[in-house]
């Protein structure tokens, strides 16, 4: 399994495998599962440490939905909702904290605020700068495959080889990252499960998951409560606890090193579980 280092920390040991849980901090008002639950700093920072009570390894701190057809959010209000969250995290957690944009000024001034990773859904690209924050603050970087922009990516999601195209697309934008100085040891990939995808893509990319490791880096999948589930299911997204669970435990015994999700408790229990009974024998 690939080691995944930011800013100094080993986020995973190749050597000693275990998934590791990332939950979900949302500060915005429209996200597609929770928007509004914890659109203040007070709730987001609340939300956050009851995530570490449940065992979360990793938190996510997002200022901006992603969700389809999501309005953008002016550079000064993602500061605004961000930046107070997670530098109150900080100051009381000490578990490695994301910060989930694609915008540099919110990178550098979320890693100033005691970040250590940038997720960024444009691979880098919607702001270019953002590579240059990452290279010289010494962050792990998620970098994610996505057709499109949030308020276009599911207007008609086509491809020709959907596993093939996300995995050429990742492969040059770690060959990018790694440009800028940032060694493949801080570099994350997520094929980016409900971006710019129909069902069956998200079925593709779930199927043909360990394809990824051939990249040599740490693997996030992102699966939690999304359309793809109820699909499946025909749950709400209320009910989708249980599908979530289990989509990411397939995730992660086909090779991913960490899952993004918004029911952490469960999530760790899952993974307890899974690895008492039977450790982790990925396919490489």
């Amino acid at each position: 399994m690939r080691t995944w280092e930011a800013r100094g920390t080993v986020i995973i040991e190749g050597s000693r495998f275990v998934p590791k849980v990332m939950g979900i901090v949302n500060i915005t008002p429209d996200s597609f599962s929770d928007g509004g639950l914890n659109f203040s700093t007070e709730a987001g920072i609340r939300h956050g440490l009851e995530l570490v009570r449940q065992g979360a390894d990793l938190l996510d701190v997002g200022g901006e939905s992603s969700r389809p057809g999501a309005e953008m959010v002016s550079l000064e209000e993602e500061l605004r909702r961000v930046i107070p969250t997670i530098r109150g995290l900080r100051e009381q957690t000490s578990v490695p904290i994301s910060v989930d944009t694609t915008k540099a000024e919110v990178a550098r001034q979320a890693i100033e605020a005691g970040a250590s990773i940038i997720n960024d859904i444009s691979a880098m690209t919607a702001e270019p700068e953002i590579g240059e924050v990452a290279a010289k603050s010494g962050a792990g970087v998620v970098l994610m495959h996505m057709q499109g922009t949030p308020q276009t990516m599911q207007d008609a999601p086509h491809y020709r080889d959907v596993v093939a195209e996300v995995f050429e697309y990742l492969a040059r934008r770690i060959e990018h990252a790694e440009s800028l100085g940032i060694r493949r040891e801080r570099i994350a990939v997520d094929p980016g499960i409900g971006f710019g995808k129909t069902f069956e893509h998200n079925l593709e990319l779930m199927r043909h998951l360990p394809r990824f490791l051939e990249l040599g880096c740490a693997i996030l999948v992102g699966i939690s409560r999304k359309g793809f589930l109820k699909t499946l299911t025909g749950k709400s997204m209320a009910e989708r606890t249980t599908s979530s669970v289990v989509c990411s435990l397939a995730a992660c015994q086909a090779g991913a090193g960490v899952v993004r999700v918004h029911d952490v408790g469960p999530m760790v229990d899952a993974v307890k579980v899974w690895t008492a009974i039977h450790g982790w024998e990925l396919r490489r």
